[in-house]
């Protein structure tokens, strides 16, 4: 069973850590900023996986990766870490976060069909089935009924291209890493989105926030914590996923976030739980339970 199912056992554990790492980074971005938060991620990430490759392949660095390897990972790192982060993270101040989950929940329709043509991947009716009734698991959770229809298109299209980011960003990763260590492959891809999110400082002039963020205490053991189950753990596990599953069904799997936040998200903020939650939790289960059969 356990084996069979790896790669999708995989895909659930990337949701249980990104629900982990989006509640560390929400308490580190009111304290120290969301730029900071996404440029010390990044850089924690590199000396975790640093770390973790110098005991299990001897190298701190990702040296023996080819150049191949290097063009679509590091693509996928400006992609997904750092486009796909910009603009999901930009879409907050202009609709807010549950609108912009409630949009985020289409990447894996939008990882499905780009699989589909990228990579020849086809999936079968009971996949496509598991999809839908996850997804709609996730709408149903994080719906509620103040949202507003009149979402502004410039929201609207910062959060699809954060979905778009998240989608392309996994297609790039699972080209260009092939049977390639996930862990040194995850590491690539935190160079490049590092890498851009230093220029973008440099351009905005912002290097004396990062200065100030770094000094942080309680800001920095929230990053911490944050960059340890998200870019590390969650990230390393996301492509392990899409090395042994369509890229799809994982997507799926790694989308349940908003469903898995409702109970730890009540504690820490002292949040109430809704029945919607309930139910669209209910239902994602359901739908992700036909993953296994």
């Amino acid at each position: 069973m356990f084996q069979s199912h790896i790669g999708e056992i995989a895909g659930i554990g990337v949701s249980v850590c990104w629900t982990m790492s989006a509640l560390f980074f929400e308490k580190a971005g009111s304290k120290i900023g969301s730029l900071s938060v996404n440029f010390i991620r990044l850089f924690m990430a590199i000396i975790f996986l640093g770390i973790t490759t110098f005991f299990s392949r001897g190298i701190f660095f990702p040296y023996d990766a080819t150049a191949y390897q290097w063009f679509w990972l590091g693509l996928s790192g400006v992609v997904g870490f750092y486009l796909g982060d910009l603009f999901l993270f930009k879409s907050y101040s202009v609709i807010g976060s549950r609108t912009a989950a409630l949009i985020m929940s289409l990447a894996p329709m939008l990882t499905s069909i780009i699989g589909w043509f990228f990579l020849d991947e086809k999936l079968s009716g009971l996949n496509i089935i598991a999809i839908l009734i996850s997804m709609s698991g996730i709408i149903i959770a994080i719906s509620n009924k103040k949202m507003k229809l009149n979402i502004p298109l410039k929201g609207l299209l910062l959060a699809f291209g954060g979905a778009l980011g998240q989608a392309v960003g996994l297609i790039l990763s699972k080209k260009g890493m092939g049977d390639y260590d996930p862990i040194a492959a995850t590491q690539i891809r935190a160079m490049f989105g590092l890498l851009s999110f230093g220029i973008m400082i440099s351009i905005l002039g912002r290097w004396n926030k990062i200065g100030e963020a770094v000094k942080n205490k309680s800001g920095m053991k929230s990053v911490t914590v944050g960059s340890f189950f998200g870019p590390f753990i969650g990230v390393a596990l996301s492509l392990f996923a899409i090395q042994q599953i369509k890229t799809g069904i994982a997507s799926t799997l790694m989308s349940l976030v908003p469903v898995f936040i409702i109970w730890p998200s009540a504690i820490m903020f002292n949040e109430k739980i809704k029945p919607q939650q309930i139910i669209g939790a209910v239902i994602s289960i359901i739908g992700v339970s036909l993953f296994f059969l």
